[in-house]
């Protein structure tokens, strides 16, 4: 089998899903996780001949807004 050109943490690009950063990759499978479509895994063979490298900056992690919800006046009364 031929060496992978990618290694966790590479940015590329893949022709249907777009940009992604490599999650994971071993000679059976490659866990990538596109900006715009979420985390997929893939068979590594078969996908690494859709993937061009990219040249961008990792993609900076979006944190989750969770607010706090105010107890309610009737759910402090009890």
């Amino acid at each position: 089998m031929a060496a992978n050109p990618y290694n966790q943490g590479a940015q590329v690009e893949h022709t249907i899903f777009g940009l992604g950063t490599v999650m994971s990759i071993n000679e059976e499978r490659i866990v990538i996780k596109f900006d715009d479509h979420g985390e997929k895994k893939f068979v590594t063979p078969m996908v690494v001949g859709s993937l061009k490298k990219s040249d961008r900056q990792p993609p900076a992690e979006k944190r989750a807004s969770r607010r706090k919800k105010a107890a309610t006046p009737a759910a402090a009364a009890q």
